[in-house]
């Protein structure tokens, strides 16, 4: 298997454990007629315990720390993932559910794809820009269909979240190039403890919250904020972030399905016709040039 396939199964899983995210993270948060964990603590507090994780893997691993001039892309990968998109994520799903999150999200691989022909001087060709933009309007039609064409606050905080989710993940690539895929991520979240676990421990819950609350921030802290970017950075280091990001367009789907099995979220037959639309798109998508 040649490194780009390789950076598409990598980046396939890392998909696949985020996908998890939203409905892991509206079980956590509750809503806004039965809160549960407040959204700036789960922020925090999944940083916090993804953190000291980290701080175990690179003393198990006797990891050296990062050259100076890696810690800019490190601090920007920090802002992005650990701060800007579980913030913003955990605000708005107080106020929508998880589905609906979902398909508003779906256009974070695009957003990610733009920032990365940025960051990186790649050069997309014009199919691969068509099926990008293809995806997303088959994901933004979808939210549409689902909304009735309305927008609310909380989508406003979803599209800030895909905005941050973008920024972090091209940083994180960029740090990527000069360390092991498993350690990027290890430094984001140790080079932030220092904010995230006294931040953490000043919102600590006084209030008890259900059993589920606690599942979900343990799943967001350990697999959505860590072994999760194992996978992604590795997958967008080996395959590309232009090319790889692409595989971002099945998340919505994904996290519909969960939706369905942990919240008893229901969708519904044209749910399944946008989901093999997009695979389609993703699978044209792989075969189009991107030149550096």
């Amino acid at each position: 298997m040649d490194a780009v396939n390789r950076g598409f199964a990598w980046g396939a899983l890392g998909v696949l454990i985020f996908a998890l995210t939203l409905p892991m993270t509206r079980l956590a948060v509750g809503d806004a007629a039965d809160p549960q964990l407040p959204p700036a603590f789960v922020t925090a507090g999944r940083a916090a315990v993804a953190g000291l994780l980290s701080l175990c893997y690179l003393a198990w691993r006797r990891a050296s720390v990062p050259a100076r001039a890696i810690w800019p892309a490190l601090a920007a990968s920090a802002l992005g993932t650990v701060v800007g998109f579980p913030l913003f994520l955990a605000l708005a799903l107080r106020q929508v559910d998880a589905m609906h999150a979902a398909v508003v999200t779906g256009v974070l691989p695009l957003a990610t794809a733009v920032a990365g022909a940025l960051a990186t001087r790649q050069r997309p060709s014009a199919a691969f820009w068509a099926a990008a933009v293809a995806g997303c309007a088959l994901v933004l039609g979808y939210a549409a269909w689902q909304g009735s064409g309305r927008l609310s606050a909380a989508d406003g905080l979803l599209l800030l979240a895909v905005l941050s989710a973008a920024g972090g993940y091209v940083a994180g690539a960029r740090a990527g190039a000069s360390l092991p895929a498993p350690e990027v991520i290890c430094w984001v979240l140790v080079g932030s403890l220092p904010l995230t676990l006294p931040v953490a421990l000043w919102l600590w819950p006084a209030a008890p919250v259900r059993a589920s609350a606690w599942l979900g921030f343990s799943y967001a802290a350990v697999f959505s904020m860590w072994l999760g970017f194992f996978a992604w950075y590795r997958g967008l280091v080996l395959g590309g972030v232009v090319r790889v990001s692409q595989v971002q367009l099945l998340q919505p789907f994904l996290a519909l399905i969960a939706a369905a099995l942990l919240l008893g979220e229901r969708p519904d037959a044209p749910t399944l016709f946008f989901a093999l639309a997009v695979l389609a798109v993703v699978f044209f998508g792989r075969r189009t040039k991107v030149a550096r």
